[in-house]
């Protein structure tokens, strides 16, 4: 056995401070472990008590007659690491330190963890500052916290990870309120040794857990954690993540547009989009989805059939459902027939979507035959059921006419319980069909099957780097233009340009670029030309000194300093703008491919990926990145409009990420807004940019 499969599955559990009153913390874990029938051997030690629990106790780790797998420490953070260094000298396979007071109180607790972990050796530790774990299989319960004195846990095939303790409780209370099984849950919180991905990697092997949820505060191992989701991926379980710190100002002050349209919480949706982790929006969805999920059924597309007796509750799951792109159509001809046969009076409307069987909520047999023929009708790929108010007197009657329709499909069956009925929300869960309190969680489910049925986005061909020589590339921000030559050393067109300084020079250069031109201020220090008044376009040879002269008293007005230098550039017209940037975190370097120029922040229509371990983007990637777009039909030929050139789109993304990966740490942040993509066959160009080089 592994060291974490003897966490997770001790034989013997040693709890050192335990204490003989059960109604104190330290008095809990013991009474938890026997409550639930722990079948192992449980030492309790405590040299002050002879007996704790009807148990004898020990003095210490060392006078135990055999060794523990798992030591739970309950002494305080400054005596911890007394305990765990013995456990370790006994050959222990993990320590849990329930214990605050480390890394999470600053320098000096930063110190205690430090000696903790020099102590445990190279024993495993979960924590220290964690709730602990229970393993609901097996009945064991390896904690102190007062959430969970419960007399029974619902045992089933969700797994729960969280880096916050406390969350346990909450999730484990709710889902015993619901009838939801779970299967493991654990609180890694400091993450001094085990983390996340330890328990990742080990749920993907646990015959018991189908579905693994995680409430995550920060990915601190960001290789790791994307090996572990592929392994627990392959092995066929989804994982569902709620991640704290959305509303957290990623975007920090930046030079670039893409600073402030990619930030923390932005990578984390491209880390998950590409390792195929379903997010959840909110902490309810951290329940909701994998409820749904651990039904163990397919979505296959997003046409829903609604079975309802109350007609009110029926719009508003439609509603729902519609708002996030699911549709509820009418039944087909033979589906419509099969449904009007059921009808035995005039108080059923069965050939509409929803489909309303009122008072059918006391006529079992009309709600199997229901069920039964929108589960095999071709028209639907899931089935929701409302339970109305019938429902409330005898839940088992709705509840069973469903479950012994389920064997005949694979397809999802959910229920919404439309008054508010605990118990009935139980009793559907308990046999099978999932069942919500509200229309969002409804389709919150159904979109978190659907996204369970999509492949990760990994790329799994390499982008090789580019041997491109930047030796001779200065630190410091460039100016337009050598960002510009340095784009177009690695494949990217741009523009074609002149760098003037007087104005005979620029009329030079609009005579040599056709006539209409665009003139800007050229600066390194200046990163936002047109917020002061350093730009203007569609200028000719006539108009263009004048506007030159102008254009420098008024920079010099705005920021105090005359510029010397202006680019001339070609006017480039009829083709779409869009932003290509870089942003680069903890969690990794990205690319961002939006919808540019002067109103990209406006818009924040963007997408992310992630850049693999070696080299850049794949062509694959960058035309998938394309088509996430909002506004993706401009590119693809909207309203009668030409299509762009999407292939060169793509391959100026894949150059631009092939500079970014062969730059690396030396680059700290880069930019093409806008890069025109032209009609198709006709290219792209970049026509303005921004690189910032580390020293």
């Amino acid at each position: 056995m592994s060291a974490i499969e003897r966490l997770i599955r001790p034989r013997s559990i040693a709890i050192i401070g335990a204490s003989a009153d059960p109604s104190k913390t330290s008095g809990r874990p013991v009474s938890y472990l026997q409550k639930h029938g722990f079948a192992g051997a449980i030492y309790p030690i405590n040299p002050k008590v002879a007996d704790i629990g009807g148990l004898k106790c020990y003095a210490d780790v060392a006078s135990l007659p055999d060794v523990p797998d798992v030591g739970l420490v309950l002494l305080g953070a400054e005596r911890a690491h007394v305990a765990v260094r013995e456990l370790s000298e006994r050959g222990a396979a993990a320590a849990i330190v329930l214990a605050s007071g480390f890394t999470e109180t600053g320098p000096e607790g930063a110190a205690r963890q430090q000696q903790l972990m020099q102590a445990a050796g190279s024993m495993r530790v979960l924590g220290p500052n964690t709730i602990g774990l229970v393993n609901l299989t097996d009945n064991i319960v390896l904690s102190a916290s007062g959430a969970l004195a419960m007399d029974h846990f619902p045992a089933g095939a969700i797994g729960l990870i969280s880096q916050s303790g406390g969350i346990l409780g909450a999730v484990l209370s709710r889902a015993a309120a619901r009838g939801v099984g779970l299967s493991k849950l654990v609180s890694t919180s400091n993450e001094a040794d085990l983390e996340l991905s330890d328990f990742i990697e080990f749920l993907a092997e646990d015959d018991a857990t189908k579905v693994i949820a995680l409430y995550i505060e920060a990915i601190r191992n960001p290789p790791r954690f994307r090996e572990a989701v592929l392994r627990a991926r392959r092995a066929g379980k989804p994982i569902v993540a709620f991640k704290i710190g959305r509303s957290e100002a990623g975007a920090q002050a930046a030079v670039s547009h893409t600073g402030a349209l990619a930030g923390s919480d932005r990578m984390y949706d491209a880390l998950f989009t590409q390792l195929g982790v379903i997010r959840a929006r909110t902490f309810e969805d951290l329940l909701d989805i994998p409820a749904a999920l651990s039904a163990g059924r397919k979505l296959s597309g997003r046409r829903v059939a609604i079975l309802t007796s109350t007609g009110g509750a029926g719009t508003i799951v439609s509603d729902s459902l519609g708002v996030a792109g699911f549709t509820t159509p009418a039944p087909d001809a033979e589906t419509a027939a099969q449904l009007r046969a059921l009808q035995s009076g005039s108080h059923a409307n069965l050939d509409r979507n929803p489909i309303d069987v009122t008072l059918a909520g006391l006529q079992p047999d009309l709600l199997r035959g229901a069920i039964r023929i929108l589960l095999a009708s071709p028209s639907y790929d899931a089935l929701v059921v409302i339970a109305g108010s019938s429902a409330v007197g005898s839940p088992g009657l709705l509840a069973d006419a469903i479950r012994d329709c389920l064997p005949l499909s694979d397809k999802p069956v959910i229920a919404y319980v439309s008054p508010y009925a605990p118990e009935v929300v139980s009793v559907l869960t308990r046999r099978g069909v999932p069942a919500y309190t509200s229309a969002e969680s409804c389709t919150a489910a159904l979109d978190g099957l659907l996204r369970a049925a999509m492949p990760e986005q990994v790329q799994t061909s390499t982008s090789p780097l580019m041997t491109v020589d930047v030796g001779d590339v200065p630190a410091g921000s460039l100016d337009e233009a050598q960002a510009k030559a340095l784009f177009a050393r690695f494949g990217i067109p741009v523009v074609a340009e002149r760098v003037v300084a007087t104005v005979r020079e620029a009329e030079q250069a609009a005579r040599d670029l056709g006539g209409r031109v665009v003139l800007k201020v050229l600066s390194r220090e200046i990163a936002h030309k047109s917020d002061v008044g350093g730009v203007a376009v569609n200028l000719t040879v006539e108009t263009i000194g004048g506007r030159l002269t102008a254009m420098a008293d008024e920079v010099e007005a705005r920021t105090g300093k005359r510029p010397d230098q202006f680019l001339v550039q070609e006017m480039i017209s009829g083709g779409v703008e869009i932003i290509l940037g870089m942003h680069r975190d903890s969690l990794g370097t990205a690319i961002l491919v939006g919808m540019g120029g002067v109103a990209a922040e406006l818009f924040k229509d963007t997408t992310m990926r992630l850049l693999p371990p070696q080299g850049g983007l794949d062509l694959s990637a960058a035309r998938a990145m394309a088509r996430d777009l909002v506004t993706w039909p401009l590119l693809d030929g909207f309203r009668g409009r030409p299509a762009c050139d999407v292939d060169a789109l793509a391959a100026a993304v894949v150059a631009f990420s092939r500079m970014v990966a062969q730059l690396g740490d030396r680059l700290s942040e880069a930019e093409i807004n806008p890069v025109f993509v032209l009609p198709a066959g006709e290219g792209v160009k970049a026509a303005d940019g921004l690189v910032v080089l580390n020293v």
